[in-house]
């Protein structure tokens, strides 16, 4: 991993023992960086994918194509970008053994040393299995003029950690989850550290972009060491991922990955003040078989099928009020430890986060449904289960 000014040049002797080398990038990634990188390469047999920078990749089956078309024999994959790009690099790359490397164009999200890939299959986002980068390359000049709202995607997915970690402790008293102190306490320093660098990102300072980029990676590696995205994924990922998933599905706007999952950030927050300031019901909240199934159809459209059948499978639809009644102490403890939804709003404020914007690209109805629903596209416990169960998932969303 190299996180530093000119780090580009670092691939000349990474990439020496490799002579056919498929380069992936979109149009915005490779005029960020590719020059740099094409030039790094020099005397190699270099091929290039590149995907349009007018719209969003969407790492689906359409995009998986597209790149095996032209991967022939490389020995090497090299992904100009950060999410989309990364990920579906990451994929092919598990999928075919050939290895691959990383250059970042943005410190825009946590994903770049896990071994996961986020991906959309089937029309469901899932995190797949994967290798890993032979070399992740960060060069700060380059990452400081990425667009802001990818320098604030990055700060943003780090912010959403103390979301994700809250739902990991519940997870572990409600489900007996195995909980990481090493992981969780590693993960937690770097949101304090990115925290400090909030004043430095919007001056483009490539000392604190470098800082937010170390702390992605960092965050990254802890996924990697627990085995799974848990760490760094929860509730407010799972109301990103509604928004993205209902967004493709009705052709509908959204946002960058980290913004949305900040955003959402605020909503887990006001989820716990809600279940905080309530007694916990003597009863169980469920719909009738018939009126979930159209309620998820509703929502979810041709998934509702798949969505239902996953969390039937990992029980989801158990009755948990024995447990929430016998470990309800414990459950108010971790939900208070918590920052509150002011000082939530007040980190976003840092960065110049707005989330009177959230409020108006989806509106109060959109949110709410998420709140309910956006627990049932993933197989992982948290809040919103919680939420559900108790209260029916029915949160009045104050605008703020």
């Amino acid at each position: 991993v190299y996180i530093e000014s000119g780090a580009i040049r670092r691939l000349t002797k990474l990439c020496a023992p490799y002579q056919d080398i498929l380069i992936v990038a979109d149009e915005n990634t490779f005029g960020a960086a590719g020059k740099q990188v094409i030039t790094a390469l020099e005397g190699k047999a270099v091929r290039k994918v590149l995907f349009s920078g007018k719209t969003v990749v969407i790492p689906n089956e359409d995009a998986i194509a597209v790149v095996e078309r032209d991967l022939g024999d490389a020995d090497l994959i090299i992904s100009i970008g950060s999410g989309v790009l990364q990920d579906l690099c990451k994929y092919i790359s598990h999928k075919h053994q050939v290895p691959y490397m990383v250059v970042a164009t943005a410190p825009s999200m946590d994903g770049y040393a896990s071994t996961g890939a986020a991906m959309i299959l089937k029309g469901m986002k899932e995190t797949v299995a994967s290798g890993l980068p032979r070399a992740i390359i960060a060069d700060t000049k380059v990452l400081k003029d990425a667009p802001m709202e990818m320098i604030q995607a990055g700060y943003g997915d780090i912010i959403g950690k103390y979301s994700s970690l809250c739902d990991w402790k519940l997870a572990h008293i409600v489900n007996d989850e195995t909980l990481c102190p090493y992981i969780y306490n590693i993960t937690y320093q770097m949101i304090e550290a990115v925290i400090d660098t909030a004043k430095g990102l919007l001056a483009r300072d490539e000392k604190s972009v470098g800082a937010l980029m170390e702390a992605l990676v960092i965050v990254g590696i802890m996924m990697s060491f627990a085995g799974s995205s848990r760490p760094a994924s929860g509730s407010e990922h799972h109301l990103s991922h509604f928004f993205e998933i209902v967004g493709i599905i009705n052709d509908e706007p959204y946002f960058a990955h980290g913004i949305d999952v900040v955003y959402s950030t605020v909503i887990t927050a006001q989820v716990r003040e809600e279940l905080l300031k309530k007694p916990f019901p003597d009863r169980i909240f469920r719909l009738s078989p018939n009126a979930y199934k159209a309620k998820m159809q509703e929502v979810y459209s041709v998934l509702a099928p798949e969505c239902m059948a996953l969390q039937e499978r990992i029980g989801n639809y158990t009755d948990r009020l024995a447990v929430y009644k016998a470990k309800e102490p414990q459950i108010r403890k971790v939900l208070a430890e918590m920052p509150t939804v002011e000082r939530i709003l007040e980190l976003l404020g840092l960065v110049e986060l707005d989330i009177s914007d959230f409020y108006a690209l989806y509106g109060k109805e959109k949110i709410q449904t998420a709140v309910a629903y956006a627990k049932d596209l993933k197989d992982r416990y948290t809040v919103l289960w919680l939420y559900y169960d108790l209260f029916g998932g029915g949160l009045d969303v104050q605008e703020h």
